[in-house]
Formats: structure tokens, C-alpha cells, sequence
């Protein structure tokens, strides 16, 4: 496998770390304890590639492959993508703790312009069995699946060739009148996308 770069691993610090922000909102709207653990477990994969990216920088500077301007830039950006990173761990901590989100807070986060949903694929539902490159869920919805739950296995930022099965998990984002579509079409309701 193909040793990761410096800009790979700040291009994954940025995509760990907003998918985090979507998770750990997920959690406290659906009281989910299991996704703000995940939360948790990604804020620790987001500290190793912090980690890993300083030493690399560093040596890009030593051996001259990176100059000293270059390198802080690198180093701040995936800074500001670890500090998000642990605000969204901070997030998914109130459901965590058990502490009861006021039910006005809970409203403000669902009447976002962009929602975020987490939804259970029926085996009635049209998309078993489908790549998501095949149903076009993103330009036909509206909704852009960030995560997907296959029994224990967590998969992010699933591709085109990404299969739906009966029983995963899918987290989406995009509109309300999308997420609608989303569900009829997970749950059975629909056949048509």
C-alpha cells in the first residue's frame, strides 16, 4: 500500500473530523449511545493522524521537500481539523454523560437547513442489494450517505461502489424534503428514486 502524504493525511483529518460534527449531532437527536462512541473512537484515529502528520512534516522540512511557510500552513490547517474534531467529541459526550438535551436545542439541530439522518434498510426497500453508484442517491435525493453500519462494520465515506444491504445502518446528509424521499425509500414505502 501506497505510503500516505502529507496533504492525504490533512484531507482525511478534514473528512474524520465533519463527519465526526454529523455523528455526534446524530447521536444526541436520536439518543444513540453507540454512534457517540464511535465519536469517540474516531476522535482517537484523528489524534494518531495529527500525530503522524506533525512527524511527517517535520521531516519534509528536514529533507527539504516541504519549505518552513508551507509546513505551518499544513500544521494549522490540521490543527483546526483536530480542534473540531474534539469539539465533536465534546458533542457526543453530553449523550454520553446522560445529560438531557432541552427539547428546543433538539428542535434547532432537526430544523437545520441540512439534516442529518440515520436510517435502517428494510428488506422490502428498494435499495438492497444496490450500489450506491447505481441509484444515484446523492443527485436523485438530494441526501449524500457519510456513513454506513453493516453489522459491527462501520464504513466512511462509502463510494460508488459501496453495496446497500437489508439490516445496514445508513447516515445521510442533505435536505428535509430529501431525507423524506430517503426514508420511504429505505423503509419500502417507494420503489421509485
Amino acid at each position: 500500500m501506497k505510503e500516505k502524504t502529507v496533504e492525504d493525511i490533512v484531507l482525511e483529518i478534514k473528512d474524520k473530523s465533519e463527519l465526526m460534527i454529523d455523528l455526534s449531532y446524530s447521536s444526541l437527536i436520536y439518543n444513540n449511545k453507540v454512534i457517540a462512541k464511535e465519536v469517540y473512537d474516531l476522535e482517537d484515529l484523528v489524534d494518531k493522524l495529527y500525530k503522524t502528520l506533525q512527524r511527517k512534516t517535520i521531516e519534509n522540512v528536514k529533507n527539504k521537500k516541504l519549505n518552513v511557510d508551507d509546513a505551518l500552513t499544513v500544521l494549522r490547517l490540521a490543527e483546526a481539523g483536530e480542534q473540531i474534531a474534539d469539539a465533536a467529541q465534546e458533542i457526543a459526550d453530553v449523550e454520553l454523560r446522560d445529560v438531557e438535551l432541552h427539547p428546543i436545542l433538539k428542535l434547532s439541530i432537526r430544523e437545520s437547513d441540512v439534516v442529518f439522518t440515520m436510517i435502517k434498510i428494510e428488506s422490502n426497500s428498494v435499495l438492497c442489494g444496490k450500489k450506491l453508484g447505481e441509484i444515484k442517491l446523492g443527485s436523485e435525493t438530494g441526501m449524500y450517505v457519510r456513513a454506513m453500519r453493516h453489522g459491527n462494520r462501520w464504513l466512511y465515506g462509502p463510494d460508488k461502489k459501496t453495496r446497500i444491504d437489508e439490516g445496514d445502518i445508513i447516515f445521510a446528509r442533505g435536505p428535509e424534503d430529501g431525507e423524506k424521499h430517503l426514508i420511504e425509500l429505505a423503509t419500502g414505502k417507494t420503489s421509485e428514486i
